[in-house]
């Protein structure tokens, strides 16, 4: 496989805290290889309209802290048909672009691999980013971190006042299709009740818990719901507890984007890191098609097919403590 000399660098579909220092990292590494890296402003769509920028050292400075990306993310539906991939490729060849980094999740790395099969002089390796933490492969992506502890900061300030009135909260978090924002955050913040995609909810279970608790004089009860729970959402789960148990008082809080927002974690800066000199090493000794990631601590690949088809199921564990831990 011919040698690399020019490397194109660009963040996809939903922004996670830890993607600016892993762009960092990325460039800094290729240049420390004697590499030259382009960064490509707004992901597929940005490499559809040309928007190629030149980075250097310089370029990454004072980013690793920041949250978002520096080089802004899109969704593209021109990339999704051929005439869009097409002008694509035919850009990443004016600028002599021989080699790809992806960061993104579970859209951006099926792209990819669309793109690579119509494509394969151009080198791709993906690196996971969503804090959805929903990629097969790797034990975590970036920016979940980040977004389990800003959930929890959230579920804390909410208990106060729970506590202060006797309230039941319905919180709702990030998760359409994957709830580990909402186990994580769940165990972590004490909640009662935890609502996931992945399991069907038994309202008849979750009331007699919430009435066994203010039986036992409980200050407060908390309920994560991720927002791809079966019901609907913490706002008809609420409706339906409240229509069951009418002297129950219910409020409901959504978090929405506020959980996407924020300086990285320290973990998340590290695993950034990582990911990004592994992803330069990687493509320096011939990978091609696969995503770096994280298995028992030791940095791994995966290739990008795997990683787009299936989801790792969510920890056992934590999910057998709920009931044990919400006595």
């Amino acid at each position: 496989m011919s040698a690399i000399s020019r490397i194109g660098v660009f963040t996809s579909g939903g922004d996670a805290p830890g993607m600016n220092a892993c762009i960092r990292a990325v460039v800094r590494t290729a240049i420390a290889n004697e590499k030259q890296v382009y960064g490509i402003q707004r992901g597929y769509q940005g490499m559809i309209e040309d928007e190629f920028i030149p980075l250097t050292s310089r370029s990454v400075s004072n980013i690793i802290q920041r949250g978002g990306t520096i080089l802004k993310t899109a969704r593209s539906k021109d990339f999704m048909t051929a005439d869009g991939r097409k002008k694509a490729y035919q850009h990443l060849q004016n600028h002599q672009i021989d080699a790809l980094i992806a960061i993104g999740g579970d859209g951006t790395f099926t792209g990819a691999e669309i793109f690579c099969n119509e494509y394969p002089d151009i080198r791709i390796i993906g690196i996971p980013g969503t804090i959805d933490n929903d990629l097969a492969g790797t034990d975590f992506t970036l920016g979940f971190d980040t977004a389990v502890n800003t959930t929890i900061e959230a579920i804390d300030k909410i208990r106060d006042t729970a506590a202060a009135h006797d309230r039941c909260f319905f919180i709702e978090v990030m998760g359409r299709d994957s709830g580990c924002i909402a186990l994580w955050a769940g165990v972590a913040g004490g909640a009662e009740a935890i609502l996931l995609p992945e399991h069907d909810t038994n309202l008849d279970a979750l009331i007699e818990k919430l009435e066994s608790g203010a039986k036992r004089n409980k200050s407060s009860s908390i309920v994560i719901v991720a927002e791809g729970e079966k019901n609907g959402g913490a706002q008809n789960v609420a409706q339906q507890v409240k229509s069951r148990l009418p002297d129950y008082e219910t409020k409901v809080t959504v978090l929405g984007h506020v959980q996407r927002g924020g300086s990285p974690s320290a973990f998340d800066r590290i695993f950034a890191a990582k990911c990004g000199v592994k992803s330069i090493e990687a493509l320096i000794a011939g990978e091609n098609r696969v995503m770096v990631g994280i298995r028992d601590n030791k940095m791994s690949y995966t290739p990008l097919s795997k990683a787009t088809k299936q989801h790792d199921p969510l920890d056992k564990d934590l999910y057998r403590m709920i009931d044990i831990l919400a006595l």
